[in-house]
C-alpha cells in the first residue's frame, strides 16, 4: 500500500491548549475540538489530532500512539525518552518568551543558595529534572512529586520548591524568592522516530513546522507598504525598521518605487508619522498570518 503521509497530532490539554489551537489556527489548520472528547477534527483529512496532557506527551509519542506532538523541552527531558525534535516553537501562556522552573524559598527563610537545603525537602512536579540538578551539584535533598498547588507548600510541606514560572507574579504572590534557575524550557514539536524516518509523514510533519514556525513570526508584526519618490527614498529607509531589507519595486512612473517591509507592530504608532515626514504616500499597514523565512 502507498503511504499516505496521514499523522496523529497530540495537542497539549490544559495550559497551552488555548494558545496552541490559536497558533494551529494562524498556521492554517483548523482544529475541531469537542469539550467531551480527547479526539479532534482538522481541517485536513490528513491530520487527526488528539488532546493530551504535556506531561504525558512524549511518552505516547516514544510509543507510537502519535506521530508528533507539541510539548515542553522540560517534559521531553522529566520523561527521558527517545524522541525526535523537529522544532522550537517559542510561545507560552503568555508572552513568546521561554518559561523557567526555578529553585524557590520562602523569603523569610535561611536558605539563600542551592547549598543551603543539603539535607532538605523539595517539592515538584519536575521530580527527574529536579534530582540530576542536585546530583550535579553534589546537593543531597529529598525531592518529593507535587500535585500541584506547590507554590503554597513552603514552609510547612517542603522547605523548598521546584515550579514553572513566566514572569514570577505567583511565587512574589506566595512571598517566594528564586534562588537559581534549575531549566529554561519552551514548546516543541516532537516526532516518534520511526515516523520521522518513515518519507512521507516526515514530509507532513516538515510542512506543519514550517507553517507553525511561519505563524509566530508573523505575531505581533505587520506588513507595510508605500510609494516614494527615488529621491526621497534614501530619507525613508532611515526612518524605516525592517524585518530584512525592505522590498523596492518600480512603479510605472520611474520617478517612483514601491516599497514593503515587515515591521513590530508596536513601533507602527510611531514609524508611520516618521514615513509621512519624509515624504512617503500612499502608506499601507496590513495584517500578516505567516512570515516563512
Amino acid at each position: 500500500m502507498k503511504p499516505t503521509g496521514k499523522i496523529r497530532l497530540g495537542i497539549p490539554k490544559g495550559s497551552l491548549q488555548e494558545s496552541t489551537l490559536q497558533l494551529l489556527s494562524a498556521a492554517g489548520l483548523g482544529v475541531y475540538t469537542n469539550g467531551r472528547s480527547y479526539f479532534a477534527a482538522t481541517s485536513d483529512p490528513q491530520v487527526e489530532c488528539m488532546l493530551i496532557r504535556a506531561q504525558e506527551m512524549a511518552r505516547y509519542v516514544a510509543h507510537g500512539s502519535l506521530d508528533a506532538g507539541i510539548t515542553g523541552l522540560d517534559w521531553v527531558l522529566e520523561s527521558g525518552l527517545d524522541v525526535a525534535t523537529v522544532t522550537d516553537l517559542v510561545y507560552a501562556k503568555q508572552s513568546r518568551a521561554k518559561v523557567r522552573w526555578v529553585l524557590a524559598a520562602p523569603e523569610n527563610s535561611p536558605y539563600r543558595r542551592p547549598e543551603d537545603l543539603e539535607g532538605r525537602t523539595i517539592a515538584t512536579e519536575l521530580v527527574g529534572v529536579t534530582r540530576r540538578y542536585f546530583s550535579q551539584k553534589g546537593i543531597s535533598v529529598n525531592v518529593e512529586f507535587s500535585w500541584g498547588a506547590t507554590e503554597v507548600k513552603p514552609p510547612e510541606l517542603a522547605d523548598a520548591i521546584v515550579e514553572i514560572t513566566e514572569t514570577g507574579s505567583s511565587l512574589r504572590a506566595n512571598r517566594l524568592s528564586i534562588l537559581d534557575t534549575v531549566l529554561e524550557s519552551n514548546t516543541q514539536l516532537i516526532a516518534n522516530c520511526r515516523s520521522w524516518q518513515d518519507a512521507a509523514k516526515r514530509g507532513k510533519i516538515e510542512n506543519l513546522a514550517l507553517m507553525l514556525r511561519g505563524a509566530l513570526e508573523a505575531k505581533g508584526r505587520v506588513g507595510l507598504m508605500l510609494n516614494v519618490r527615488r529621491h526621497d527614498l534614501e530619507t525613508v529607509l532611515a526612518v524605516l525598521p525592517a524585518l530584512n531589507k525592505p522590498t523596492i519595486a518600480a512603479l510605472s512612473d520611474n520617478d517612483w518605487v514601491a516599497v514593503n517591509t515587515v515591521i513590530e507592530e508596536t513601533v507602527a504608532w510611531e514609524v508611520i508619522p516618521k514615513l509621512k515626514a519624509s515624504k512617503a504616500e500612499g502608506i499601507v499597514e496590513y495584517p500578516l498570518n505567516k512570515v516563512v523565512a
